[in-house]
């Protein structure tokens, strides 16, 4: 607010509404789940939080969870105010003492040229030049994030190269057309179970479900189940981890899952894939 009143500039941390295409898909998972989210109106934080306390320890809490953090938008820095959707506030910066963040630097800066306090404050230009430094910022934040994810991903895979093997319990985490991301309980790492893994049946990939079918039999797995599964490959270089499930998955449930459209393809246990070895692409996160 002081630097609004009083400054050239301030660099925001913005978090914008979420995408209707994505809230619409949510809409229709909880659908199927006997749930609603209100359309034809603004959305407000509080409509996922009253729906995140409807499910509240239930077999589907952790799913709807799941859903509706990736139905947000991504947070970032920008010259333009747009408010931060997920702290429900209007305006919103950076600003740590200790600073740890660039982003926490151009603030203090310009706190200081707004305020007069002396040395310190912002360059001459460099108010004008908040735009780029938001875009920039923004980039650098994912670059790094992506940067912990692999570093993890690799230190997870040395830890469990010895327990090739063992069985772990987890959680699916991603649902995908070439097969299942779970992550475990015990260490949080993340594994692929490919879908030719899975026990013998055609699998169709019901997207907007968010889960894999099976054809003849039924078996489903959805996002956010429990399983069971056999760890079978690590690799440390890749961060990669392969997996098969032993237990988990549920019988589909009329209405539950949309029914696989004639003639689409899916796959079966022991068909061939171009897929080879530990695979560590996981779903976008938000």
């Amino acid at each position: 607010e002081t630097l609004e009143l009083r400054g050239p500039a301030c660099l925001y941390r913005v978090h914008d509404l979420p995408d209707p295409q994505k809230l619409e898909a949510l809409r229709q998972v909880l659908r199927s789940l006997d749930l609603k989210l209100a359309r034809g109106q603004v959305i407000r934080p509080g409509a996922f939080n009253r729906l995140l306390e409807q499910v509240a320890g239930t077999a589907e809490a952790p799913m709807v969870s799941n859903l509706v953090l990736r139905s947000q938008s991504q947070a970032m820095y920008d010259a333009r105010n747009i408010g931060h959707f997920g702290l429900g506030l209007r305006r919103y910066a950076h600003f740590t003492s200790p600073i740890r963040r660039y982003s926490d630097l151009l603030v203090h800066r310009a706190l200081i040229s707004a305020l007069d306090l002396g040395d310190g404050g912002l360059a001459p230009g460099e108010a004008e030049r908040f735009g780029e430094a938001g875009s920039h910022l923004s980039m650098t934040e994912r670059r790094a994030q992506a940067a912990e994810r692999d570093a993890m991903d690799r230190y997870c895979a040395a830890f469990l190269q010895d327990r090739v093997g063992g069985v772990f319990r987890g959680r699916i985490d991603g649902v995908t057309r070439f097969g299942l991301f779970v992550t475990l309980e015990d260490t949080a790492a993340d594994g692929l179970v490919p879908i030719s893994s899975l026990p013998d049946d055609f699998y169709d990939h019901v997207e907007e479900s968010h889960c894999l079918l099976g054809r003849r039999w039924g078996r489903v797995y959805r996002l956010g189940e429990s399983v069971e599964v056999r760890l079978t490959k690590a690799d440390p270089i890749t961060g990669g981890l392969v997996l098969n499930i032993l237990e988990g998955g549920s019988e589909a449930s009329t209405g539950a899952v949309a029914p696989p459209e004639p003639g689409r393809s899916g796959q079966r246990r022991g068909r061939k894939t171009k897929r080879k070895g530990p695979v560590r692409t996981r779903p976008k996160r938000r």
